[in-house]
């Protein structure tokens, strides 16, 4: 299918579901998911969930293992938004970098958030191990990879992940990195070989099941329309019916805006573009031998990952107000075009958006807003093992007390500016991808250059080089070279001064015949040290 021929628009996967989802290559690819109903009439539990993206998801599962009733409510279908459209990569740490976190909270504060996102991580690998999730297809890795030849700025980063942090880390050298990606567009490169990509859609639908097994119920198509927060037992009004619960856990990401605006406020609402390519077959071995996941930006260009065997996933760009994606089409595969451009001409099959929410500290909003009201929210960037820490968390507190929540006091609730920070943002964006851009073109054209002055170099020096040139008739080999001539040989300086009497003359004295070589061979020794000025 033709780029042109794309299909942008929602639509019904199953004509039998009720609900929609925006047609990607995920939910081409989704394993079999029945719709579950709404709600349609009052209940009274524990925990009221809003939200079944993966926040939700894994909140309202882990405080129903913990022997809780909840209920989970989700206005639309499960993991519909970003939860289940973006590049699935499931990595440590936070949107926001970990030399930033240090500055602002100090290093031990931070090797403690640090030490939440590795749980966040491991959650999600073990839960799809131990519920042998199908269709989630977990592959190892993620390669940070450098447009810019920064080997010493790579360096102190690995270190500080390997030493501070004590994370499994691994500094790849320029070589390597073209060798496993065999393009000249990257250089130095972090790996993290812990790391890995999923189908996260899937992931959603199985973390659904598993929620509904250990005791949450789950509806769809359910939006919350007000909560009353007062007294001990909270309100919340659907259309058809009305939950009391003991606690309310708001897990809804940019979506809040008219439950919450105060709330959604505080997050900058962020779309990035997605495409899959058709079948690539033997050509796609040929420019990428590596199955994790890639990332070459610490904003959004560019993230990939081989999916379905032979297929490249690719995402970038980010707008702060929602397009088609199919304008997108042809700028993501000319990206793509211009770091592998041995693949040829590719087709595209699918290309979608999602929106994400980014705080404009970058980390994610994680604790209680009033007693028994609690956000989940902001998960921008790395959601996939942010989303699963923020749900485990929420689930100790609400039902423990646990006070672990409050590391992420210092990143309060900060108003992102409305329109007017959302259009700053949008120009920091541009401005950020068009330095990256120049930034990696002159890197290139300085690597460049200094492989052509190297490989002029070898006929300027050297031993073995010199007697080829000798060969060559280039130069006259120092063996062969007349013996330097005497001092009293030397003619006599024109311009010394003469004796009294004397005429001067500034003729040029009678010089023996010297070759261009002894000149040369001349000019090559040490220079004398300065003669005194003549007096005047």
């Amino acid at each position: 299918m033709s780029g042109d021929a794309l299909i942008a628009g929602e639509e019904n996967v199953n004509a039998s579901e009720r609900a929609s989802y925006v047609p990607t290559w995920y939910t081409a690819t989704m394993v079999p998911a029945s719709a579950r109903g709404p709600l349609t009439f009052d209940l009274d539990v524990d925990v009221c969930v809003v939200g079944a993206g993966l926040a939700g998801l894994t909140a309202a599962r882990e405080i129903a293992r913990r022997g809780w009733s909840v209920v989970l409510l989700e206005g639309r279908r499960i993991a519909w938004s970003a939860s289940g459209r973006n590049d699935g990569f499931v990595l440590p740490g936070f949107a926001a970098s970990m030399d930033r976190l240090i500055s602002r909270v100090g290093l031990d504060h931070a090797k403690a958030l640090w030490a939440l996102s590795e749980m966040g991580l491991k959650y999600v690998r073990t839960t799809i191990a131990e519920a042998r999730m199908p269709g989630v297809a977990p592959i190892a890795g993620w390669l940070k990879a450098s447009k810019v030849d920064n080997g010493d700025e790579m360096s102190a980063t690995v270190e500080l992940y390997g030493e501070e942090l004590g994370a499994e880390v691994e500094a790849w050298s320029t070589e390597r990195v073209r060798e496993t990606l065999k393009t000249n567009h990257y250089f130095h490169a972090m790996h993290l070989p812990r790391a890995f990509h999923i189908h996260s859609l899937n992931y959603a639908l199985g973390l659904a099941e598993l929620a509904e097994a250990a005791g949450a119920r789950i509806f769809e198509d359910t939006p919350a329309l007000a909560i009353d927060v007062e007294g001990v037992r909270k309100r919340i009004v659907t259309p058809s019916a009305r939950v009391r619960a003991g606690h309310i856990v708001l897990a809804g990401n940019v979506h809040l805006g008219a439950l919450q605006p105060r709330i959604a406020g505080t997050v900058v609402p962020i779309w990035s573009y997605t495409i899959t390519t058709a079948p690539l077959g033997p050509r796609l071995a040929e420019a990428i031998a590596y199955r994790g996941a890639v990332t070459d930006t610490d904003l959004a260009n560019n993230h990939y990952r081989i999916v379905g065997n032979d297929r490249l996933l690719w995402s970038g760009h980010t707008t702060t107000w929602e397009a088609d994606p199919k304008r997108y089409v042809g700028r993501l595969k000319a990206d793509m075009m211009a770091v592998y451009p041995q693949l040829g001409d590719v087709e595209i099959e699918h290309a979608w958006s999602g929106v994400l929410g980014n705080a404009l500290h970058r980390m994610p909003q994680i604790g209680e807003l009033s007693p028994g009201l609690w956000l989940a929210s902001a998960f921008g960037g790395h959601g996939l093992n942010t989303t699963a820490m923020a749900g485990n968390l929420l689930a100790q507190a609400v039902v423990e007390g646990d006070d672990t929540w409050r590391l992420f006091a210092p990143f309060e609730l900060v108003w992102a500016g409305g329109r007017l920070g959302r259009a700053a943002m949008q120009v920091f964006y541009w401005w950020f991808n068009g330095l990256e851009r120049f930034e990696a073109r002159a890197a290139r054209q300085r690597e460049a250059e200094d492989q052509r002055v190297a490989g002029r170099a070898p006929r300027r020096h050297g031993g073995d080089e010199m007697d080829v040139e000798a060969r060559l008739g280039a130069v006259v080999p120092r063996a062969d070279l007349p013996e330097e001539p005497a001092l009293a040989e030397l003619p006599a300086d024109p311009i010394a001064p003469r004796e009294a009497g004397a005429p001067e003359s500034f003729a040029r004295a009678d010089l023996p015949d010297v070759s261009v070589v002894e000149d040369d061979a001349a000019r090559s020794r040490p220079v004398p040290p300065a003669r005194p000025k003549r007096p005047v």
